[in-house]
């Protein structure tokens, strides 16, 4: 198989939570830690950074790359989902992973894969590990999928555990309460690891506190500390809590020995998006008339968004909005600002809300505009219709920025 042969086998053969939800959800990591003893225990061949999360570990995970870089390191990063190329969920120093790495793994161990029905996202990790092993990395960052405690990267023994904060997503598989959500993330804390809490509320910080406790992990959080703020390429508001969340990670890892200067973290964080190749947040893809995009596509997420959206200055707003069917209408529709122009769209995912449910739902929240059956073409409909001087914003689900980028 060619590389694009290799990419359909492995989005068709197998679901995959991000396309088709929630038939793709394993409840266990039996089928992870059979690969792990297969491919024989790469995770064990690289020092790593565990980050969970509901918003926000992405920034956190490449913004951790991006310094590490800066220090010397050969940096493994693993993330996901992707935004236009699968190879970007797995990078060394920036670098995306050869595609004949791809095929080459794929075609070794498919009949392994086959036999043993793994998912997309057990074979992905695998890869990763695999691959970061034959690089020699001196250390990965590894960004959990969903959840923590079940997600297939918890097999990993990091340096130093990571999460960013706790919101109302993916309730259908982590709990319909925020101390349940925060329960499943939590299971990254490792026993004597150290742990990072970037924010908490207040039915999530005694969850982190009692597993913390639990595993004799020290626990930190960074909401508490107070650092400078660094200047940094990714320019989104929310990012400055990101930012403590790394500032207090890397201060564990130079207690633990890690050579990490000021200058590291100086550079490193003005620097992301060239370090790491970083795309959709709070992205300026063009002015004139000026088009923002931004991943965001959940409650909390949202609120920051929105408020930063109505700092810009324009003439008129335009919005080109779409989501994925199990999004809770209710919670993020509200946040939207009415005095806007919407083109409603369907990313092409399975899992995409028909624009027209869409539509009927926003209308009730008073967002009026009209229906596009493509992303690219509500895209480009807003284009002609927007001024020099009006703003186009890109949103609501990661795929419909992929779309668009």
């Amino acid at each position: 198989m060619n590389y694009l042969e290799t990419l359909d086998w492995l989005y068709a053969q197998l679901p995959m939570y991000q396309r088709v939800g929630q038939s793709a959800y394993k409840a266990n990591l039996d089928n992870t830690l059979k690969l792990s003893e297969y491919l024989n225990h790469p995770e064990n061949a690289f020092k790593s950074i565990h980050v969970a999360g509901t918003n926000g570990k992405g920034s956190t995970s490449h913004m951790l790359a991006s310094v590490l870089q800066e220090a010397g390191c050969k940096v493994g990063l693993y993330t996901s989902p992707h935004l236009k190329d699968f190879r970007e969920r797995i990078k060394v120093n920036g670098g995306m992973i050869p595609k004949r790495s791809v095929t080459t793994f794929v075609k070794k161990h498919r009949s392994f894969f086959e036999e043993n029905q793994l998912s997309f996202f057990e074979m992905t990790v695998g890869l990763a590990f695999d691959f970061f092993r034959r690089e020699k990395v001196d250390i990965a960052v590894i960004e959990v999928g969903m959840g923590g405690r079940l997600d297939s990267t918890n097999i990993i023994t990091p340096e130093v555990s990571v999460i960013t904060n706790i919101g109302w997503d993916h309730t259908q598989f982590l709990g319909d309460t925020l101390e349940k959500i925060a329960n499943e993330k939590a299971g990254i804390i490792k026993s004597g690891i150290p742990v990072v809490i970037g924010e908490t509320l207040l039915e999530t910080k005694p969850v982190f506190e009692n597993v913390a406790t639990q595993n004799q992990s020290d626990i930190f959080f960074a909401e508490d500390e107070n650092f400078p703020f660094y200047p940094s390429d990714l320019k989104g508001n929310y990012q400055k809590m990101n930012q403590k969340t790394v500032l207090s990670t890397l201060q564990i890892l130079k207690q633990k020995g890690w050579n990490i200067s000021e200058k590291n973290v100086q550079n490193g964080l003005l620097q992301v998006v060239k370090n790491t190749g970083l795309q959709g947040r709070w992205q300026v893809l063009k002015t004139m008339p000026k088009v923002i995009c931004d991943t965001a596509h959940n409650k909390e997420g949202l609120v920051q968004v929105m408020e930063q959206l109505l700092q810009e200055k324009y003439e008129k707003l335009h919005i080109v909005l779409g989501v994925v069917s199990d999004k809770d209408l209710g919670k993020v529709l509200p946040l939207f600002p009415l005095n806007a122009t919407y083109y409603f769209c369907a990313p092409k995912i399975p899992r995409a809300m028909p624009v027209v449910e869409l539509q009927r739902e926003a209308e009730k929240y008073g967002l009026q505009g009209n229906s596009f059956l493509h992303v690219k073409t509500a895209y480009k409909k807003a284009l002609t219709m927007a001024r020099s001087d009006d703003l186009i914003f890109v949103g609501g689900s990661t795929f419909v920025v992929a779309e668009v980028l």
